[in-house]
């Protein structure tokens, strides 16, 4: 079997811009949950999930801690689902 040379290969570009209320959205689809669920989950008003997911509203540290733990996920996903990490330091 021949051995593959990493250098012939060019790495995937699967990064897409987002902002936060729509990795919100997101998130909050992927696990099929309502904005009503979710508001119930976390004691946040329906309408506030709603403006946090269109922009109207910033989420913030407080909120994003609240639905990073409804939604299973780290606040870092919720905050800064832009950011994109070149060379990981492990």
């Amino acid at each position: 079997m021949r051995k593959i040379n990493k250098k012939n290969f060019e790495k995937a570009k699967d990064h897409i811009k987002m902002t936060p209320g729509e990795m919100l959205v997101t998130l909050r689809k992927l696990q099929d949950i309502s904005q009503n669920d979710l508001s119930e989950m976390t004691g946040m008003s329906q309408s506030n999930i709603s403006n946090m997911e269109s922009g109207r509203q910033q989420i913030g540290r407080d909120r994003a801690l609240v639905l990073a733990q409804a939604l299973k996920v780290h606040p870092s996903v919720i905050l800064f689902p832009d950011y994109q990490m070149d060379e990981c330091a492990v």
